[in-house]
């Protein structure tokens, strides 16, 4: 420190003195650093006590360097910008082929050419219900056969994104996907429609595994929930684009417009695969995978736009000296310290999934037309709903999450989505039967609660559900938690679309009760047990855990300082 420094020393919380209580207050002190710290060591004669001190340091430009609450030197740069931007196209991968497969699954050309058992009772059997019409486990399977091999996937993708870096994980994903788009557009048989999903659902499984990652990482603490909300911001492009493509193919005479939705997929794929050769590693990976901190400090000095970067490097090769103490990070994640993480990375991607999104995402198309609408006019509301109000949505929670967190956000979310489906589920309990279709009065009450229930889930559990567990976790695990929550992500994504259209055949409205008792309990969850995580620098995430009111009891309430008092 040199000399003329402002120093602000600040005792927080309120701090505990050795004789008594005293609360919190400042003293700044516009001397050299010495005589500064000196003369506030002089109130404080307790070892234990100096280390429970914020010092915050500012030059004379007034340039925060860092204190307990999280704060680095550093901005937003471009170049962190335009590589958050290459990295989020994975998020497109992602979202175009939810919207193609639900789109594709309710034209007529494809259903006749590979699942003709689902075309002949959409067309010729009079006596199905209309829950029932698509009611298929091969045309599910075909769906769902993505999301197996993600979660198959996911795994792998830890080790190669922990031993070569979370640039390579991205290359992978991005070369799958694109063979696997491939492969889907040319398809002749059912068989060869499946292995390019397959192919599609290990690009997915290395994208969503290493992506929300990458952005986490890259972004400054401030800005985390902004960079990493454009993950989901991404995906509703994709599903956009995908509903406006299904749209337009639909209309092509001849009958092979689902090709060229498929086919499609190769472009967004094309761009991750040549872009993630251009991007920068991460400081993180860096110093994780090899001990040269100058290389590492030298990346985050580019990112953050600043020389100043010591603070964060610190804590950045601190937070790598644990990590390579730990050989088996899948065995770690399972110790008591880690519970919350653990509990999070299984519930948090649960929750996403049984909000009932899966019920518009995939399918719908295809709900649509069971209330009635034709085949153009599904599409162009599918389009509108999960495409416009989700991506519209999302934005918004990019402007707000690091303002109001991520907490409101989902209980918010929570509250709008079970209004939403009670209101939907009713409609369609009264007025839909299992033959007919309802009046268009009430399919437009249906679209508009639709769209509240997409916007709902746009601002909260959508981009919270990767953003949460990809900023909470530590170095030393923080590839095997992800591996976790992007493999429950997707078993419950599998799970919900192989059994949904079976669960509308069997529940008919009742399935938007069912998922509306699932918004009540994550709402609850939420609430009781999610700490906040807005501004707290990835490598000090430790801290919410320790200060919440459950989670203090399973990890210990006390800081390392106060341990230290116990053990004298």
């Amino acid at each position: 420190m040199i000399a003329g420094s402002i120093v602000a020393v600040e005792l927080v919380d309120p701090i505990r003195l050795c004789k008594g209580h005293i609360g919190l207050f400042n003293l700044p002190v516009i001397y050299s650093f010495e005589v500064s710290l000196s003369l506030f060591l002089s109130i404080c004669d307790c070892e234990c006590e100096r280390r429970r001190v914020k010092l915050v340091e500012s030059m004379a430009a007034g340039t925060v360097v860092k204190n307990n609450g999280g704060e680095y030197n550093g901005r937003m740069t471009s170049f962190v910008l335009l590589s958050c931007m290459v990295a989020a196209t994975g998020g497109v991968i992602f979202g175009y082929d939810i919207g193609i497969s639900g789109g594709v699954t309710s034209m007529e050309p494809f259903l006749e050419k590979f699942f003709p058992e689902v075309y002949t009772k959409m067309k010729e059997d009079t006596k199905i219900s209309n829950y029932c019409k698509f009611d298929s486990q091969l045309l599910t399977s075909f769906t769902s056969s993505l999301y197996v091999a993600g979660l198959i996937a996911s795994f792998f993708a830890s080790s190669i994104t922990k031993a070569f870096g979370r640039k390579p994980s991205i290359l992978c994903g991005g070369a799958a996907f694109l063979t696997g788009a491939t492969l889907s557009g040319a398809a002749v048989n059912v068989f060869m429609l499946i292995f390019g999903r397959v192919l599609l659902g290990v690009g997915v499984g290395f994208a969503n595994q290493s992506v929300p990652l990458y952005l986490s990482e890259m972004a400054p603490p401030r800005y985390r929930g902004a960079i990493n909300n454009g993950f989901q911001f991404c995906v509703g492009i994709g599903v956009l684009s995908a509903n406006l493509i299904n749209y337009g193919t639909e209309k092509i005479k001849g009958g092979w417009g689902w090709r060229i939705s498929l086919a499609m997929a190769a472009v967004p794929a094309s761009v991750l695969t040549i872009g993630s050769l251009f991007l920068p590693e991460t400081p993180n990976s860096l110093i994780q995978r090899m001990s040269d901190h100058q290389k590492a400090k030298a990346m985050l000095q580019r990112i953050r736009g600043t020389e100043n970067v010591q603070a964060e490097l610190d804590d950045l090769i601190k937070a790598s000296d644990t990590s390579k103490t730990i050989k088996h990070p899948f065995k770690k994640i399972i110790q008591r310290q880690y519970r919350p993480q653990l509990v999070m990375a299984i519930a948090i991607p649960f929750f996403q999934q049984v909000t009932g999104i899966n019920v518009i995402s995939f399918y719908a198309p295809v709900l649509f037309r069971t209330i009635g609408l034709s085949e153009s006019a599904s599409l162009l509301s599918a389009a509108v709903v999960t495409g416009v109000v989700g991506t519209i949505s999302t934005f918004i929670s990019m402007l707000i999450v690091d303002k109001i967190g991520r907490r409101v956000l989902l209980m918010v979310g929570g509250v709008q989505m079970l209004v939403s489906q009670i209101i939907v589920g009713s409609i369609m309990a009264a007025q839909l039967g299992d033959h007919g279709g309802v009046s268009k009065g009430y399919a437009l009450v249906v679209l508009i609660f639709i769209c509240i229930y997409v916007a709902g889930f746009g601002w909260s559990w959508g981009p919270l559900g990767w953003l949460i567990p990809s900023e909470i976790f530590p170095l030393e695990i923080r590839s095997a938690g992800q591996s976790i929550n992007v493999a429950v992500n997707f078993f419950f994504t599998f799970a919900v679309a192989q059994t949904f259209l079976a669960m509308l055949c069997h529940f008919k409205s009742g399935i938007f009760f069912f998922f509306g008792g699932w918004a009540v309990v994550m709402t609850s969850f939420v609430y009781l047990f999610l700490p906040e995580t807005k501004n707290v620098p990835i490598e000090q995430m430790d801290r919410v855990w320790r200060e919440h009111w459950f989670w203090k009891r399973v990890v210990g309430q006390e800081c390392e300082v106060s341990k230290m008092e116990e053990k004298e």
